[in-house]
């Protein structure tokens, strides 16, 4: 295996809190040795001088749509662009076809992942069979097949009694919950955040309470069970007023929030543009200002970007009748340097904490870390570089993003996943 050396770069490691300028040594795709001046012959120099160095990144929820819709994305393309955005483990959530709800779909992602990818993915499994929300999935043999979580993701477990069951299941496993909190009953026909800007544009609004009933009865069910819940997407003032309490009274439950609920509000939605459609939707300013306090103040513990592809022609729709979600993998990291530290809500090292190491804890893997022995998953990003997200600089097959033309500081310049450089810009 070839050896790599990094210098002069910025090491940032939340795990033992180093943020100095040091030299980083990678054998045998592991970190061997970081130091200052450190002298050592290598096959391949990388001088990240300028840069930050820190653990690759680690996004909680990815959709890769493969299989069953290829044409939106397949693991391969979203690695490349998971590779881009310096992400070097992805989670794929399991609302493919067919879902993910037994272990042969978790094998078959797993090994073309291995076989196709330049990143680390592993698939999440779903509560129900079909995600029908009607019998459980066979969870234990996921877990077997190697999923790190379940989620119903793109909706929730209705029938309570059934979500309690694969609540136990999971604490029984060791794994977490990842909730997406969705009142279906609430939803209605809703495409944007309720509020004077659906009036305005004539689009059905999603009510906050949509989010924060379900979260609410989440909490519940997790201290009743005891099971590890992890809260996705958090959008509203509630959710992280919630979160807060549940975490005060010592409920395992952590929370991401995604670059999109930090950085726009349902004000920027200007015209039926349904590259700003998501769920859950853009919110209002005091909800958008929520969310960044909530990661300020450690509340929310993750940065993720629910990477959602669809088709031009899907996209191309009315926002009543085009599918919900954007891409958001390679600009994730851009946009919570460019609004969050430089906005001063995180430090970089808080920045580290919840795109790497945070996720890494919750899935309880052995990354996130830069530490003599580790895997040398690592990114080297630039703070001071400035570009224009353009869709057609994405390298992901989908190009429905809502920051077109949006300028932005910070740029990831280079991605190693287990030594081996997979994408570079220097």
């Amino acid at each position: 295996m070839m050896k790599v050396l990094i210098k002069n770069g910025r090491v940032i490691d939340p795990a033992s809190k180093l943020d100095k300028v040091s030299d980083l040594l990678i054998e045998d795709g592991k970190i061997a040795e970081i130091k200052t001046a450190l002298s050592a012959k290598a096959d391949q120099i990388i001088d990240a001088k300028g840069c930050f160095v820190m653990p690759g990144f680690i996004d909680l929820h990815t959709h890769l749509r493969d299989p069953g819709f290829e044409e939106k994305e397949t693991i391969e393309t979203g690695a490349l662009a998971a590779a881009r955005g310096g992400f070097t483990t992805i989670l794929a959530m399991p609302n493919t076809s067919p879902v993910v709800d037994n272990a042969d779909v978790v094998n078959y992602i797993h090994q073309k992942a291995k076989n196709l990818a330049v990143v680390h993915v592993l698939s999440i499994g779903t509560v129900t069979k079909g995600q029908e929300g009607k019998e459980l999935a066979d969870i234990h043999q996921m877990v077997l097949a190697g999923i790190p979580a379940i989620s119903e993701d793109g909706k929730s477990v209705m029938d309570t009694k059934i979500y309690y069951q694969a609540m136990q299941i999971a604490k029984e496993e060791g794994i977490p919950v990842f909730a997406h909190c969705e009142d279906k009953n609430l939803m209605m026909s809703g495409v944007v955040n309720a509020g004077k800007q659906a009036e305005k544009l004539h689009l059905p609004g999603i009510l906050n309470a949509v989010e924060d009933t379900v979260i609410a009865r989440d909490l519940v069910l997790a201290e009743s069970t005891g099971a590890q819940l992890h809260l996705c997407h958090c959008s509203t003032k509630n959710s992280v007023l919630m979160l807060k309490d549940a975490k005060a009274h010592g409920l395992k439950v952590t929370a991401e929030a995604c670059p999109h609920h930090f950085t726009l509000t349902d004000e920027d939605i200007t015209e039926d543009n349904a590259d700003f459609k998501m769920n859950p939707p853009l919110r209002s300013k005091e909800d958008m200002e929520a969310i960044r306090e909530g990661l300020k103040n450690d509340i929310i513990d993750v940065i993720a970007t629910d990477h959602a592809p669809h088709t031009a022609i899907e996209k191309g729709m009315s926002m009543k009748k085009a599918p919900f979600g954007i891409v958001g993998l390679e600009t994730a990291a851009s946009l919570t340097y460019s609004e969050l530290v430089l906005g001063k809500y995180l430090t970089p090292m808080q920045m580290a904490e919840k795109l790497s190491y945070n996720p890494a804890k919750i899935i309880g893997i052995e990354k996130g870390a830069l530490k003599e022995g580790a895997a040398a998953d690592i990114v080297i990003f630039d703070p001071n570089k400035t570009y224009t997200i353009l869709k057609e600089d994405l390298a992901g097959k989908a190009k429905n993003t809502p920051f077109h033309n949006r300028k932005v500081t910070g740029k990831v310049m280079a991605t190693l996943v287990d030594g081996r450089v997979v994408y570079s810009a220097l």
